[in-house]
Order: C-alpha cells, then structure tokens, then sequence
C-alpha cells in the first residue's frame, strides 16, 4: 500500500500532509486496499456503506440501471478523488449506484468514524484530514451542479455545448481528452447515441468542433 502514498498526497483528502505522516497515519484510519479487474464492481446498488473511498489507479465509472437496462452515467472518477461520501451518515441507506472498473484499479478503503474521530498520535494531521474532507464534499457537490446544468439544457446540442464548454474550462484549453467513449458519453448526457453522433459531425461541419474518438478541439 506504501507505493501508492505519492498518489494520495496528491488527492484533496491528504492536501498538505507529507509522506511520512501519511504512511503513519494508514494503520490509523484503518486504510485496506482492493484491486478490481475491467468491468468488475467495486460498488453496488443496495450495499450500505461505512467507508470512505480514494481512486489510487484506473477509472471507475458511477452508473445506474433502471429495470429495462437503460443506463445512464451519473459521473467519472479520476485517480486521487474520493468518493462514498454521500452514504457513510447513520441514516443515508443504501447506495442507489453502481461503481464500475473501466479498467483495471485499485482503490483504498478508510473508516469514516477513524477519519471524524480525531487520534492523538498525529492530531495535527488527523485535523487537517477532516478539514480537507469537508472541502472535497464541497467540490463534489459543485461537480454535481455542473452536471445538473448540462442535464438542463433541452436539446442534445445544447447539452452537447454545455458539457464541452465546461471541460474546456476545465482544462483552461480548448485541446483537451474527455473520460468517455460515444456510448459513455451519451449515458452521462442521457442522449441517444446516434442523434449524439449526428449532433457532433454537424457542429464539426458547422466549424464549431474538431474530434478524434474522445479528443475534441474547440473552434
């Protein structure tokens, strides 16, 4: 688990806690690590949660399928972010997504009662700890909004302009690489694959895009 210490003083939970304080502070909050195969779980609709996440490889997906099979992807994960916030409170229930491999990955589990309650052995830290836990909900929660804002907008083109806009801003580029393939990115968006297709060759046409699978240029 040590190897991947780097990762996690790279994520907003570990924000200006060092090496040495990190590795002491593993056993602490009760750190386990899971490997998980392309297309495996790591989560699943109806499990209860006691845990707080951390993405140390690979990318995961949040997904949800009705009783049809309709997907629909509610978000992506990226290497060093946390998640399972939003169920680890006594009365949250049980989880109402799936968590998806896209590829192979590792994830790291910490107790939220070891992280909320603070130890003695590196106090300091551990309060740091729960202050960078506090500012990383508020960063999903403005994730969220975002996401809100493009499932707002009425049409696919719309929708379209709204999440590339955003990830231009994202990457302070108007070059930049997406986390999805079509179909991925048709689930997120909740478009049909094809109009999605069709939508995005007229505003290439239009000279609005430029694409190549998930990496796009705005004009």
């Amino acid at each position: 688990m040590k190897k991947y210490v780097p990762v996690l003083k790279r994520a907003q939970l570990f924000a200006g806690v060092g090496d040495d304080e990190i590795t002491s502070m593993l056993s602490c909050l009760d750190a386990r690590l899971h490997t998980y195969k392309k297309g495996e779980y790591v989560l699943r609709q109806g499990e209860h949660l006691n845990d707080i996440i951390i993405l140390v490889s690979g990318n995961l997906h949040i997904r949800n399928d009705d009783y049809w099979g309709n997907r629909s992807i509610l978000g992506h994960i990226d290497v060093g972010e946390m998640f399972g916030e939003a169920y680890v409170a006594p009365e949250s229930g049980a989880l109402l997504n799936d968590v998806v491999a896209i590829e192979d990955s590792a994830v790291i589990f910490f107790n939220v009662k070891r992280i909320i309650t603070t130890c003695s052995s590196a106090c300091r830290f551990h309060a740091m700890v729960v202050q960078n836990m506090f500012f990383a909900i508020s960063e999903k929660n403005k994730k969220l909004v975002q996401k809100l804002v493009h499932m707002s907008k009425r049409s696919t083109r719309e929708k379209l302009i709204s999440y590339l806009s955003e990830e231009a801003k994202r990457h302070n580029s108007p070059n930049f690489t997406i986390p999805f393939n079509r179909q991925q990115l048709a689930d997120f968006l909740s478009v049909d694959r094809s109009a999605m297709s069709n939508e995005l060759c007229k505003m290439r046409d239009e000279g609005l895009i430029e694409f190549e699978k998930n990496q796009f240029k705005l004009l």
